[in-house]
């Protein structure tokens, strides 16, 4: 019997995902992945210079780097990417079920869910802020949004090896789920007429997952709606735009700092 499209579909997503793999690079990313043993690494090429650099991560990680010369740094990489002569092919992170992660797992009750924000530097950034404030995801649609990359590695400065980042089907659909859990979704929108403190006054202790828009779009519709709540962070003067990284920190720390 045929096999439904479907089915196919996700068989050949299977193979693809098991077939995927990234190139970190960086001295700063490339030790924290070599230290982290859930990681499956397959591929380190160093500088002597960077070797020289790195030895107690080398030890840990058990692999044997291959030494190549600074002039002839061959490795699939942006060429002006500033990779300080270290570079580590490895397999995505799994992180496991998304539902166990958010509904029990380590850190305090609270999740970033990030709208199609598809700037590396940006999740980066976002990634090292969850991670300092202790949040248990920061999720994202699989499509448009930023994947793992050796860029992004680089801005999370090792957050990416310790902090969950889930990239979902829909969104929406994850929305829900986290509800389902009791979590209260907040929407950041520079329009709303409550502020995040306002909103998060009558949270009392309720898990929360902040959401946050692309630069410039902001939420989509059916984000909107699926959220409890659209707050804004309120500013000082007459510009009041926050980097979307910038506006994850605050909220973060906002979350954190509750009464």
């Amino acid at each position: 019997m045929k096999k439904p499209a479907w089915v196919i579909d996700k068989e050949r997503s299977r193979r693809a995902a098991a077939a995927e793999t990234l190139w970190l690079f960086g001295l700063h990313a490339v030790r924290d992945a070599l230290e982290n043993p859930a990681r499956e690494k397959l591929r380190l090429v160093l500088t002597k210079n960077a070797a020289d650099k790195l030895p107690e991560a080398i030890a840990a990680s058990g692999m044997t780097p291959e030494i190549v010369d600074p002039r002839h740094f061959d490795v699939p990489i942006d060429p002006e990417s500033v990779h300080q002569g270290a570079a580590l092919e490895v397999k995505p992170l799994n992180w496991g079920r998304l539902e166990d992660r958010c509904a029990a797992g380590p850190g305090a009750p609270l999740v970033v869910l990030l709208d199609r924000v598809t700037d590396p530097h940006n999740v980066g950034a976002i990634l090292r802020s969850a991670e300092v404030f202790g949040a248990r995801a920061v999720i994202a649609p699989a499509r448009h949004s930023a994947p793992e990359t050796g860029a992004l590695a680089k801005t999370a400065s090792g957050a990416l090896e310790r902090q969950p980042y889930f990239r979902v089907t829909n969104l929406s659909d994850a929305m829900e789920a986290l509800k389902a859990m009791g979590y209260l979704l907040i929407g950041l929108d520079g329009e709303a007429g409550q502020t995040l403190g306002e909103a998060l006054a009558a949270s009392g202790t309720r898990p929360i997952g902040l959401v946050m828009g692309a630069e410039g779009p902001g939420l989509r519709e059916k984000t909107r709606e699926t959220c409890d709540a659209l707050v804004r962070i309120p500013y000082a003067g007459g510009f009041g735009s926050l980097n979307v990284s910038n506006a994850t920190a605050v909220a973060l720390y906002a979350v954190q700092t509750r009464g």
